[in-house]
């Protein structure tokens, strides 16, 4: 888990590496600058303020919110990485009180109990050294805001589900940054949550139904390289007969990626071992036994 919590020293939480986000022992194992370009002030005209009150300490404040009208979809990925045109709505997907430095995902912000808000003000209030993000919000931005939201989840004790999801979406836009390193960690820990939520909470996750679940689980195992397991799951996907027809086949075109890798991997060994017989038959040639 080397380097999830990477870069909030500077906000009060410098020993955070060694954190187990699912409570299992842990396997030990830069961020480009916010630079104001020229198109800041284009995106800035997308957003407006919302006002929120904090559910942990009270304190009244604004995030940044995308305009309906901007919201400008241009493809998706094959684990549900929506990418977009005009703006990025993940870089506001979370909500951060300055004052006590609670986070959370906006869809889960106002969703905390009384005994995680305690758990906030104890591990997360009383270490926080405030924060202020210049606008519009980067790519850098948004990764620490959602390792920010992850540090809370961790802290309070929030359902695997949470932290799976956080998870996700730090590896996309770890993938946004071009850093496969991070985006595979990523994906190995909300492959965990996911597998964890799965088996132990209840559906949807999300808005995703149980098929939904099975078939990102699959993915999520297919991108890491546990292509056994990912044709698994697809294949419980491709064989319950009540789930949709598109979800099927997004199970089938990923089984058949898996046996093309498969494939073009046996031929490549193959031919590997094609070539080392004809040379150990040139040499043997030319020496007596």
């Amino acid at each position: 888990m080397k380097d999830i919590f990477s870069g909030l020293d500077d906000l009060g939480f410098e020993n955070v590496d060694g954190l187990n986000l699912y409570g299992e022992k842990d396997k030990k194992e830069n961020e480009p600058e916010n630079d104001f370009n020229e198109n800041s002030l284009k995106d800035l005209s997308h957003l407006y303020d919302k006002k929120l009150t904090c559910p942990v300490c009270g304190a009244s404040f604004t995030v940044k919110a995308i305009k309906t009208s901007s919201y400008r979809m241009k493809g998706k990925d094959s684990d549900f990485f929506i990418r977009y045109e005009l703006v990025n709505p993940y870089f506001y997907d979370v909500w951060l009180c300055n004052s006590c430095g609670y986070a959370a995902m906006k869809a889960d912000f106002e969703k905390i109990k009384s005994f995680q808000k305690d758990l906030v003000k104890q591990n997360i209030t009383s270490r926080w050294r405030g924060r202020t993000y210049t606008e519009p919000y980067d790519l850098a931005i948004s990764i620490e805001r959602y390792k920010l939201s992850l540090l809370n989840y961790v802290y309070m004790d929030a359902p695997a589900s949470k932290k799976a999801m956080n998870c996700l979406k730090l590896a996309w836009m770890n993938r946004l940054e071009g850093d496969s390193k991070m985006e595979l960690e990523y994906l190995n820990q909300s492959l965990k949550g996911f597998n964890d939520a799965y088996f132990n909470e209840d559906f949807p996750i999300y808005g995703m139904d149980r098929f939904t679940t099975m078939y990102l689980i699959g993915e999520l195992n297919r991108r890491i390289g546990n292509g056994e397991e990912a044709m698994l799951w697809f294949s419980k996907v491709i064989t319950t007969p009540s789930v949709n027809k598109r979800l099927k086949e997004l199970a089938r075109d990923q089984k058949d990626l898996i046996k093309c890798v498969k494939s073009d991997e046996n031929k490549d060994s193959s031919e590997s071992y094609t070539t080392s017989s004809k040379k150990k038959g040139f040499l043997s040639s030319l020496f007596t036994k």
